[in-house]
């Protein structure tokens, strides 16, 4: 049996469902789809920096605009009302999906970077000071790891990193260590966006509770492509975006205990999160609005329970299952050729990405060579820029990977990765 016969699902049945995934490119930009050059089959391996958004979803969001387009919580009329229940039920799906307690759980954020943001900003600033530590890894995206240093730097506290082990793995031993009674925050990804690697959240907050810290785990690359419960991991924090899991872009969602953020004081002021002003003073509204200042991201909140209406359908088992099968054969395929680093665990022990790096190849280059066979991956160092100083490299190039992805496609990446190696030796 091939790989193709170990497919969770009928792959090519959900592709009829992205029209994107039919686009042929090579022409000019200004031009696309019109010039004799737009040709070569796109084959869309950058899922990690953004998923494609569904027909299903890109209705739900154009029935929105047509029928019930409508600021939410302002008004007593049908179209505001629709648009507030719709809004609201929303919060309740992703409740519902990441297995949160309710909707006051659930706050609506632009993606994780401002999720991030908020905490840090609404909870850091007012519990860090000196004295106090934070806990990250070396592997984390500029998003957790700026966020917190900048907070560090403004309250006096120390900002410290887990090391990654050469085989691309936290080390856990180094963790224990760093986490202590001083420690306020663990702030750890879940599924690394450059090594692909599957970190042990779990583990992780039991570490940090029994220094009585917190944990917020950024769940941007595992949301998306497997399971997430936020009960079983422990976590007191997690946030993920929209737009890596076949919704719209300008949404993402902050999970917090509700306890947590009960005693937070709001990040943004204004319009919606209030509940009573006075020239003297003014007190908030309940979860999770008080943290939802101004008009919200309407349609793309709706879009988000769409996309994850959709997900749920497929199965988030199965689309974990397909990841590692395509991840697994990627790995070894480009191990194979030989003349190619790739950083992280092995294939079988990974998410649904692989970068690497081809030797005398500098990942822009091969970023460019692949595009003229279509091949659309992404090159550089993918918000971790101290990750790469520790690889010792500038750069890697990175294949990522969704459940609509086929192992034709990664064997087109194979066969123009051949291509490049082979003209620059």
């Amino acid at each position: 049996m091939g790989v193709q016969g170990q497919y969770p699902f009928d792959v090519e049945a959900l592709r009829a469902d992205f029209p994107i995934l039919d686009r042929k490119v090579g022409g000019d930009p200004e031009t696309a789809g019109e010039g004799e050059g737009d040709d070569t089959p796109l084959v869309y391996l950058d899922n990690a920096a953004t998923s494609h958004t569904p027909d299903p979803v890109v209705d739900t969001i154009s029935d929105y605009y047509q029928s019930y387009n409508a600021n939410v919580h302002r008004g007593i009329h049908q179209l505001s009302q629709e648009a507030s229940v719709a809004y609201e039920e929303a919060h309740d799906a992703v409740a519902d999906f990441i297995g949160a307690a309710g909707r006051e759980e659930i706050v609506f954020t632009k993606n994780t970077t401002e999720a991030m943001n908020l905490v840090a900003y609404a909870w850091g600033l007012e519990e860090l000071g000196p004295g106090d530590n934070v806990v990250l890894s070396e592997m984390e995206h500029h998003a957790s790891l700026v966020t917190w240093q900048q907070i560090g730097k403004r309250t006096g506290a120390d900002v410290r990193f887990i090391d990654v082990t050469d085989g691309g793995r936290l080390d856990m031993d180094h963790a224990a260590e760093l986490i202590d009674d001083d420690t306020e925050m663990v702030s750890v990804v879940h599924v690394s966006n450059t090594l692909g690697t599957v970190n042990p959240i779990g583990e992780l907050a039991e570490l940090a509770h029994d220094r009585d810290a917190l944990i917020f785990a950024d769940a941007a690359q595992s949301v998306p492509t497997r399971p997430v419960d936020v009960e079983e991991l422990g976590v007191d924090f997690l946030a993920f975006s929209g737009h890596k899991m076949c919704g719209p872009t300008g949404i993402g969602a902050l999970y917090g205990r509700e306890e947590i953020l009960e005693g937070m004081q709001p990040y943004l002021y204004g319009g919606d999160m209030i509940r009573r002003v006075s020239f003297e003073d003014s007190t908030w509204e309940d979860l999770p609005w008080k943290f939802e200042a101004g008009t919200p991201s309407i349609a793309q909140g709706i879009g988000l329970a769409a996309a994850i209406e959709y997900l749920e359908e497929i199965g988030m088992d199965r689309i974990e299952a397909h990841e590692d099968l395509l991840a697994e054969y990627a790995y070894d395929e480009l191990e194979a050729l030989g003349g190619v680093e790739i950083y992280g665990p092995p294939g079988d022990d990974r998410g649904g990405l692989v970068a690497f790096n081809v030797d005398g190849v500098h990942a822009h280059d091969l970023s460019s060579i692949l595009n003229d066979y279509g091949v659309a991956i992404r090159a550089g160092d993918h918000c971790t820029q101290p990750l790469h100083d520790e690889m010792g490299v500038a750069a890697s190039a990175r294949a990522s990977f969704y459940f609509y992805n086929t192992v034709e496609e990664v064997d087109a990446l194979v066969d123009a990765v051949r291509e490049a190696r082979d003209l620059f030796a």
